[in-house]
């Protein structure tokens, strides 16, 4: 078994921390394949299978959805929306619905007291869009591994609005 990254661990726990204190609960389980993480608008599950590093991206990325689908309702339907073969529009809908998800995301970091992940969350953010516009384009998805890169613009943090965690419905994240 590999060393666990200290820091990264800490953060994880700091960040789920932060988001039940929204009253969102958040655990770890088996989540449907392809998928990493799920949510409903009330909690958010990550796949146990999920190595740290994703976990954490994950964890963030769907705080950041859950508080979308908790103030802007057409954000929970826009997975109806956007398809292969999608208008431009619509793909640049998602594309402002999957960044300030993680605009969202790092907020939150930074309620947490962790202000060394900006450029990570940025990485991160960008790698997910690479992967989701491949879907997008083609309706296949690729091999995450292929998607990740890194030196993408800093994102900017997006206040976090009051919201109070309502379930709608389960959404895969993969």
């Amino acid at each position: 078994m590999g060393k666990v990254d200290a820091a990264l661990k800490d953060s994880f726990r700091r960040a789920r921390s932060r988001i039940e204190s929204y009253g969102v609960r958040v655990y770890i389980g088996d989540v449907l394949d392809p998928n990493t993480g799920t949510f409903d608008g009330a909690e958010i599950g990550i796949d146990y299978a999920n190595d740290l590093e994703m976990s954490l991206f994950v964890l963030v990325h769907l705080f950041g959805h859950t508080t979308q689908w908790n103030t802007v309702a057409s954000y929970r339907t826009i997975d109806t929306r956007v398809r292969p073969g999608a208008a431009p529009e619509v793909i640049e809908e998602a594309h402002e619905y999957e960044r300030n998800a993680s605009r969202l995301g790092l907020t939150l970091l930074h309620e947490a007291g962790i202000h060394d992940r900006d450029q990570w969350l940025a990485d991160w953010c960008g790698s997910d869009w690479k992967y989701l516009s491949i879907f997008y384009s083609t309706g296949k998805l690729s091999d995450w591994r292929d998607c990740r890169s890194t030196g993408h613009p800093p994102l900017q943090a997006l206040p976090i609005p009051p919201f109070t965690p309502k379930r709608f419905y389960t959404r895969y994240a993969f």
